[in-house]
């Protein structure tokens, strides 16, 4: 894979509400993003960089996100905001993550985790639940497709 490339994340979460009157109501937000990115491989690990814009606010957070075979994947944001969040298959994962208006307990409890790593692409499926300060908060899908811009299929990937 080249170094230069683009990255398709596109995430769903359902979020998970508790109304007393009614019991438990979901809400389902996606979100897409398609951004250029740098990659390199060391010591077999992948590493993915990318620089994001924050609506309506000043700054960017720079991404990292690093998989290492297919039993872990951690994803590292600094700037405006920041966090350090691990993901691996059927195990619980905690982290700050750290706002301009103060800083939340993440838990990330990871149930699925698929990753295809090839000489021109790779694609990543992580299924996870959400927690902030101990409550359940949103059961998570992410899908990670990483191509060479030069690369012609790069349209067809989703």
């Amino acid at each position: 894979m080249t170094k230069d490339v683009l990255v398709s994340i596109s995430g769903k979460h359902i979020d998970i509400m508790e109304d007393p009157t009614r019991g438990y109501e979901t809400g389902d937000d996606s979100i897409e993003v398609v951004t250029p990115a740098n990659y390199y491989c060391k010591n077999g690990k992948h590493y993915i960089i990318y620089d994001e814009v924050l609506e309506g606010m000043a700054g960017t957070i720079r991404n990292k996100i690093k998989i290492t075979g297919t039993e872990s994947i951690e994803i590292m944001k600094s700037g405006v905001s920041s966090s350090h969040m691990i993901f691996e298959k059927n195990k619980k994962n905690q982290t700050y993550y750290r706002t301009p208006y103060g800083q939340l307990l993440i838990g990330v409890n990871t149930k699925n985790m698929e990753v295809c790593v090839d000489d021109d692409r790779i694609n990543v499926r992580l299924d996870y639940e959400l927690d902030v300060n101990h409550e359940p908060l949103a059961d998570c899908r992410i899908k990670l497709d990483v191509m060479s811009k030069d690369d012609p299929d790069f349209t067809v990937m989703n």
